[in-house]
């Protein structure tokens, strides 16, 4: 911007009627130069809560607590099926993927291990979602059939 100004001052000073429209270029010189950032895209998952329903074709063990939310811009947490997790996650458009998630250690009986250590496998295999209604599905690699969610009320 300095050479712009420099050579303004330089044409200014061989024509001087020209220093009637100095002020309007210097003004729209800054007003580009200043120009905000585009804003964040906003994506419907942040602040919503899932009870997941389905691990691709497997049906979730009655009265699980597996769950997935998603509390603000980059974050994941829930429930596995004994244990707590959270983790970072990234959303551009369609596309999830979710980072390692950190998880407590309590120990639980009846195949409820089982099924969140299957349960969390796919969330970090995550590569798209899609949200349909009261539904979220998200697919990961290596699943025929997407984990399947309800929106928590």
């Amino acid at each position: 911007m300095a050479t712009s100004i420099q050579r303004l001052l330089h044409t200014l000073t061989r024509r001087p009627s020209l220093w009637l429209a100095a002020p309007i270029w210097l003004s729209l010189q800054a007003c580009a130069n200043s120009a905000a950032p585009p804003p964040a895209p906003t994506v419907p998952l942040w602040g919503t809560q899932w009870q997941l329903e389905a691990l691709g074709s497997q049906p979730v063990m009655p009265q699980s607590k597996a769950s997935l939310h998603f509390p603000e811009v980059g974050r994941v947490a829930g429930h596995g099926s004994c244990n707590r997790f959270s983790g970072s996650v990234t959303v551009k458009e369609d596309r999830l993927a979710i980072g390692q998630v950190a998880s407590t250690k309590m120990a639980c009986r009846g195949g409820a291990m089982e099924q969140e250590s299957s349960y969390l496998a796919a969330l970090q295999k995550a590569q798209r979602y899609e949200q349909q209604g009261d539904t979220l599905l998200i697919h990961t690699q290596g699943m025929d059939q997407p984990l399947r969610f309800v929106r928590s009320k």
